[in-house]
């Protein structure tokens, strides 16, 4: 097997961003597809930043992550809901909790880690 590419995490967390943030100025398209993107988002940043680890460290790693950010938002301090009231700030840390959140990041980490096990490991995108 060749040895995994950052390039192409790069490229596609890129890509990613592009989309999710696109998915949330577009009128018509549901909201949880935004959520969806965002976890597919950070699976491939788990692989860009720890390229030399399993596919399966990443996916929990990125599950962790999600979960974690999701279950942030029950904290109401002053200084987050400030934070939260920024572009970056409500694009990465969100602003409610959500109990379907949770869902739409177990989906879109799955879809990216399957996407990343069978299509990138086999080269048939981004060599």
């Amino acid at each position: 097997m060749t040895k995994p590419n950052p390039f192409a995490y790069f490229i596609l967390i890129i890509l990613v961003i592009i989309l999710g943030i696109l998915s949330r100025k577009i009128s018509g398209i549901p909201s949880f597809i935004g959520d969806v993107l965002y976890a597919v988002m950070v699976y491939f940043g788990m692989r860009f930043l720890f390229i030399n680890k399993s596919h399966r460290k990443s996916m929990a790693l990125a599950l962790i992550f999600c979960f974690s950010i999701e279950f942030l938002q029950l904290y109401r301090a002053e200084w987050i809901i400030n934070i939260r009231r920024t572009s970056l700030g409500h694009y990465v840390l969100g602003e409610g909790f959500l109990w379907s959140d949770l869902v739409c990041y177990v989906i879109g980490i799955g879809m990216a880690f399957l996407m990343d096990y069978k299509w990138i490991k086999n080269r048939i995108i981004l060599p």
